[in-house]
């Protein structure tokens, strides 16, 4: 429910939206009651971006929603220049509110590997064009919060999947973690639907190719979901899904905060053995699937609440903590 007396109270809010996921920016001015931003974003002919603002906004406090999905420089660089935009028009306060951070993968040099840490370079510019603050969700690596100089503000799907799984009342209910790296947020899922707990093991061999060794638990019997932050190419999950089935396990669902989706995922994940693909709005879906295989959970309430918390300085409520 939008809150009635957040226009009265709070009249210097303003939330922007950038090109990458307008439909999440709109479903969060719906839950907060208020009217999107007025900016022109667009590109020049030779397809340098501009940002035009189109309303007032001295002393007010500003929300930037803008994913930095596929394509991801594009988007990054629309982000950085509506911020230095809003900036330079005296905005009282900006927060970034990132639902999709890209480039999280990228948090770490490998042991002997001579590569950047390019989750940190994004920071900085992030911090760099002026952003006061940072909203995001389900970042790949929790510990990006510190490569900003600004505060960070993590906001969980969990509690969108858990409820939603709830009411399907699934029986004899596993959570499976698709990797080790996952096992956190399986285990927070698990709690909340009090299933029971697997992971499976496995080996990363190149960024396209990942190796599927075995399965730590028993699965024999039970219906699945497996759970993870991202799905990209879609090779791993759908190969886990195969073994687990393999080892006995009834139905299978993934669950998944951001769906990337790149390449032929659709079509891995529609060829395995995966009765449903529950994902949220983080990256929006259009153009890229329109059967009934996936569901789309909506994120917008969860991200209206925090930017309320946030306006109020107030200390992030129970709906932005896991499960």
């Amino acid at each position: 429910m939008a809150d009635a007396s957040l226009g009265q109270q709070h009249e210097n809010i303003v939330v922007f939206g950038g090109n990458s996921n307008p439909s999440l920016m709109l479903g969060i001015c719906r839950e907060l009651g208020v009217d999107a931003g007025k900016m022109d974003v667009s590109r020049f002919p030779d397809g340098e971006i501009s940002a035009t603002l189109l309303e007032e906004v001295r002393g007010k406090d500003v929300f930037v929603v803008q994913s930095t999905c596929p394509p991801v420089n594009e988007n990054l660089m629309e982000l950085a220049i509506m911020i230095d935009c809003l900036q330079r028009s005296s905005a009282g306060r900006v927060t970034a509110v990132i639902p999709y951070f890209g480039y999280a993968r990228a948090d770490r040099r490998s042991q002997g590997s001579q590569t950047p840490i390019s989750s940190k370079l994004v920071a900085n510019l992030i911090v760099a064009s002026g952003a006061d603050r940072v909203l995001t969700m389900d970042l790949h690596a929790e510990q990006i919060q510190g490569f900003f100089d600004i505060p960070v503000d993590h906001l969980y799907a969990g509690k969108l999947f858990v409820d939603h799984f709830r009411s399907l009342e699934i029986p004899d209910l596993c959570v499976v973690s698709p990797d080790v790296g996952s096992i956190k947020m399986a285990r927070a899922y698990s709690k909340g639907l009090h299933a029971r707990l697997a992971t499976v093991d496995k080996r990363r061999i190149s960024a396209e190719e990942t190796e599927i060794g075995f399965v730590i638990g028993d699965v024999e019997g039970l219906n699945v979901i497996i759970s993870d932050d991202v799905i990209a190419t879609g090779g791993s999950i759908a190969q886990a899904a195969r073994i687990l089935k393999d080892k006995g396990a009834g139905d299978i669902r993934i669950a998944a905060t951001h769906a990337i989706l790149c390449g032929s995922a659709i079509e891995k994940l529609v060829a395995s053995p995966v009765s449903g693909i529950y994902v949220t709005d983080t990256i929006p879906l259009a153009g890229k699937y329109d059967g009934d295989r996936i569901t789309v959970l909506s994120s917008a309430t969860l991200f209206a609440d925090a930017i309320r918390q946030i306006h109020r300085s107030a200390t992030l409520g129970v709906g932005q903590r896991r499960p």
